[in-house]
């Protein structure tokens, strides 16, 4: 079974807490886009763990995770990441790990890039909100064929490759030095860098596409994992302020290394409110007072996990919600963070934007979406703790209610409830995976 986990609105909806639990039953787990801009919270017996670029398969022992040949990957960033979490005693080797030939290097000029033109757009108040991890920048040399590949770590002695890595420096010491009066970087420097990656990461390097069609073809489970969310789409999201991949469901089995196969389910993830990092337009921020949006921005913690930066909040997004839904065309949805919003006597949620007078339903990321104003429908909140909730039956009536309403509104029924971050602290209603 092929399953993909995505992302409905902006990112940081929670995918990494349905990932974790989806692996418990599942035999391989892939990361199919992105690198190591944004971040995926998860909580255990252990403590709490931040991944960007390994997925969150990665805290069970007995399954294998997967780079696919979509991912932009920064080693040194990997080296940490995997640093961190074995301090905590997980435990990470090449039978656990696997890295795809195809994945493309996060290459050390990348977060240069990304860092020095951040900083030069931020002088004119037209910086995109970029992480400054270079993401941009290595799949932008993806496309022009001016980085290397994985792969290529486990050929760096053949002329071939030196060739290259001698060509893509000297043209990306013109950049550095015309744009921005860097000084030249060395090639006996990059070249030793790469070295010692490849005698770090050799052993992980493998067909990953391969392993992937035979674990298949045995009907192992096997569960995509998709970074950010609809709305960072490269392609549908709200351009430009957007990712630089594809984290639309659909690029699920190409970015993971079998393109010739189907899904058999997508679970679009959503919060029970909405929130966003980083730059573009956000309608929901224009709902509530700052007072409110503090107040929520402290209850759900909501900072972002790769950059640390407090998030935009608003209220549930229902205009944006259903775009997101029918890009990922999930058939189950998950809401998370249900029991941030149980202090609330009242709880906002956007039906509609307005725009001159007149009442929009649908999202368009190509109108001039900052010209929009939202539509906003007050719910009684249920007012106390749902956390030790087990059951749909459990919960409030007036819970349910709020449930019902956003069913009601994304016309999709939810199936999954998650009310705190252990992993225990969820429900199901209807039919789940």
């Amino acid at each position: 079974m092929l399953t993909a986990v995505t992302g409905i609105n902006w990112g940081d909806e929670g995918k990494g807490r349905v990932i974790d639990l989806l692996a418990e039953q599942a035999d391989v787990v892939v990361r199919y886009q992105g690198g190591n801009n944004a971040g995926h919270t998860v909580v255990t017996d252990q403590g709490k763990f931040v991944l960007n670029l390994l997925p969150s398969g990665i805290l069970h022992p007995g399954v294998v995770c997967v780079l696919g040949d979509g991912m932009v990957v920064d080693l040194e960033h990997l080296s940490r990441e995997i640093h961190e979490i074995e301090k905590k005693g997980i435990r990470v080797t090449p039978d656990h790990l696997k890295l795809s030939k195809r994945a493309t290097i996060s290459m050390p000029w990348h977060k240069v890039q990304d860092e020095l033109e951040e900083n030069r757009l931020a002088k004119t108040d037209s910086a995109f909100g970029s992480t400054r991890r270079g993401i941009a920048y290595a799949y932008s040399d993806k496309y022009r064929k001016k980085t290397l590949r994985l792969g290529d770590l486990l050929h760096l002695k053949e002329d071939s490759v030196k060739a290259r890595l001698k060509t893509m420096l000297e043209a990306k010491n013109l950049e550095l030095a015309g744009c921005y009066h860097q000084e030249p970087m060395s090639y006996p420097a990059l070249l030793t860098w790469c070295e010692e990656q490849a005698e770090l990461f050799g052993p992980y390097i493998a067909d990953t596409g391969e392993f992937l069609e035979q674990a298949l073809s045995e009907d192992k489970k096997v569960v995509l994992e998709a970074q950010l969310g609809a709305m960072r789409d490269i392609d549908y999201g709200i351009f430009p302020y957007t990712s630089s991949s594809s984290t639309i469901s659909a690029y699920g089995p190409i970015g993971a290394g079998i393109p010739g196969k189907s899904l058999d389910h997508v679970v679009g993830v959503l919060k029970a409110y909405s929130t966003c990092v980083g730059a573009g337009p956000f309608v929901a921020e224009k709902a509530m007072s700052d007072a409110w949006e503090e107040e929520l921005r402290k209850a759900g913690g909501e900072y972002g996990a790769a950059t640390g930066r407090p998030r935009r909040v608003g209220p549930f997004d229902a205009v944006a919600s259903r775009y997101g839904l029918k890009c990922q065309n999930a058939d189950i949805i998950a809401l998370t963070k249900m029991d941030v919003l149980s202090s609330m006597k009242e709880i906002p949620v956007i039906t509609g934007y307005k725009q001159d007078g007149v009442i929009v339903m649908d999202f368009d990321p190509m109108e001039e979406l900052e010209s929009y104003t939202p539509v906003i429908e007050m719910l009684p909140g249920w007012d106390c703790d749902i956390s030790s909730c087990r059951t749909y039956d459990e919960l409030p009536e007036k819970a349910k209610s709020y449930i019902r309403i956003l069913e009601q509104l994304l016309n999709h029924e939810i199936q999954f409830i998650s009310v705190g971050a252990r992993r225990d602290q969820f429900l199901t209603k209807g039919a789940w995976l």
